[in-house]
């Protein structure tokens, strides 16, 4: 886990690294957008959440620290970002966008209410999860939480509260192996990291064996995220996950460690 307060300073000329983005593929390197002064992320001020804003208790609607997407990125009518993640993403997608892709947003930030109503309708089988009714098939509370978060997370833990994170083109991991969506995962690998971007959940194995399924689509702006991760780990306890159906069950799977620690290496040790 995390405990200090450091805050990177970041340098023009050395980027962040997420787990797969250390190298370019030659498929892009003609392609390839240079990085300029103006594109590079630049240093993050320190931004201290409370508590609440932590377990995503906003509105970002109401809050002066985000702004709403615009419309040519994506298709949602009231979605928000943190405005220096939307900032860099906006110079991401430029670059993509020369490069001849383009960067769509599914989903950005989702507050605590929102992702009670997500979590909520899998937990009583109103959506099914992986073709089941697990209001029914799977009668264990702990088991239950557990089919959940393979893919979606408890309210109060999950990274889309900060409006740091978002999802990307499609919620589906086969969307990139081929086609359009492979040259734009290729691509993000190779170049998200100098907008301060990181895959957070990569494949699962040795040197990320807890947390969610591996979610291509889901990056997170570590310049902010990194900061309100270390947080978070100081700040929130398992009694402070509550207030939706099988909340009794976060210190069980013991959440915090396991889910909100649970990212890919390189973006929880991210430095410039």
């Amino acid at each position: 886990m995390l405990h200090n307060h450091f805050l990177p300073v970041f340098s023009f000329f050395v980027f962040a690294a997420c787990s797969s983005g250390t190298s370019q593929t030659a498929a892009f390197e003609e392609d390839a957008h240079s990085i300029t002064e103006t594109d590079a992320p630049v240093a993050a001020d320190t931004i201290i959440l409370s508590k609440e804003e932590l377990l995503g208790q906003i509105d970002p609607a109401q809050h002066a620290g985000f702004t709403k997407v615009a419309s040519k990125y994506t298709d949602k009518s009231d979605i928000y970002l943190r405005k220096d993640t939307y900032d860099a993403f906006e110079r991401m997608a430029a670059a993509a966008k020369q490069a001849g892709l383009d960067l769509h947003i599914v989903s950005a930030t989702r507050n605590f209410d929102v992702q009670k109503s997500i979590w909520e309708a899998k937990w009583n089988g109103q959506q099914k999860v992986g073709g089941q009714n697990i209001s029914k098939t799977i009668p264990d509370p702990k088991q239950r939480a557990l089919k959940i978060l393979e893919y979606s997370s408890m309210p109060g833990s999950s990274r889309h509260h900060w409006g740091t994170d978002m999802d990307l083109n499609a919620l589906d991991n086969a969307y990139f192996d081929k086609g359009t969506g492979k040259k734009l995962y290729d691509w993000l690998q190779a170049n998200a990291a100098a907008y301060g971007f990181c895959q957070v959940y990569t494949k699962k194995g040795k040197d990320r064996p807890n947390g969610y399924h591996e979610e291509r689509w889901h990056w997170s702006y570590m310049p902010l995220a990194s900061q309100f991760l270390r947080q978070y780990d100081q700040k929130v306890t398992h009694a402070d996950i509550k207030g939706f159906d099988g909340a009794e069950t976060a210190s069980l799977i013991k959440i915090i460690p396991n889910y909100v620690m649970g990212i890919a290496p390189d973006c929880k040790n991210w430095e410039p």
